[in-house]
């Protein structure tokens, strides 16, 4: 086990963060063109079956850097900078020997994860795991009279934020990161989290935007949570997220200081 990157791994994890924010590809993807309800009337008869049309587009690098925009390509929807507070976190817990593993709640498409991994391998470390905790099926529907912030959340309705498990292992497997060190738990995080099978944790990610998805994360996993260890918030600006991080750190009188990574997201460390 490497306690630091060499200049190959620095080479590879640099690369690594372009593949999953696409920025290797000229900063250009393809989106798809919303057609007009006349003209996607003809096109169903002229277009084969399961296909669309799309169009180049040129991203917003400020927005890509900073996980401000929806990609339609990549692999992940954080950003270079929350990207780069992964890698810090994992050098420290490595550097420190903070025990456990490394889980993210909410992972969509799985680019997070696969950078866990991808620092796992670019560190030689072979006795953590990355855990991918998401219920593949998008965000639950809002339960307002037990969590009263999420009145009226939206998220459930996003098709865009649903990707199956099988995708998310296929892209995995397109960077080679699929392996038994990476671990899936499928379902409501209410469900699979109380019954994890972990017994440490060095990183707990939250990427669950909602209060209940956040809430329900922390209640089960910050108590395996390793002192030296860090908790990341991806969506700390959303109100109802803060929220929760806020009801759960006063419950608890946790007084670590919050840091914020790049405007929307923060993390602190756990003493």
């Amino acid at each position: 086990m490497r306690k630091e990157l060499d200049a190959g791994g620095l080479l590879y994890v640099d690369l690594l963060k372009k593949a999953l924010t696409n920025w290797i590809h000229g900063h250009e993807e393809f989106i798809k063109v919303d057609l007009a309800p006349r003209k996607a009337y003809f096109a169903k008869w002229i277009l084969p079956e399961n296909t669309f049309l799309v169009k180049p587009q040129k991203f917003d690098e400020k927005k890509r850097e900073s996980g401000l925009d929806w990609p339609g390509m990549a692999h992940t929807m954080i950003g270079l900078k929350r990207l780069s507070n992964i890698q810090f976190c994992i050098e420290q817990v490595i550097k420190n020997d903070v025990p456990g593993d490394f889980i993210e709640t909410g992972v969509w498409r799985g680019g997070g994860v696969i950078f866990m991994r991808g620092m796992l391998k670019a560190l030689s470390v072979t006795d953590r795991l990355v855990w991918a905790a998401d219920s593949f099926e998008g965000l639950p529907k809002p339960d307002p009279e037990k969590y009263p912030a999420d009145l009226d959340d939206p998220h459930y309705k996003i098709d865009y934020l649903r990707v199956s498990l099988e995708a998310v292992k296929e892209n995995f497997s397109a960077y080679g990161l699929l392996d038994n060190q990476v671990k899936f738990l499928k379902g409501w995080f209410k469900d699979t989290l109380p019954q994890a099978p972990i017994d440490k944790l060095a990183i707990l990610r939250l990427d669950g935007d909602m209060y209940e998805s956040t809430m329900d994360a922390l209640k089960s996993l910050y108590p395996k949570l390793s002192t030296g260890g860090y908790v990341i918030v991806d969506d700390y600006s959303i109100v109802n997220c803060a929220k929760a991080i806020h009801d759960f750190r006063g419950l608890h009188k946790i007084n670590d200081e919050i840091i914020d990574i790049d405007g929307v997201s923060a993390f602190w460390k756990k003493t």
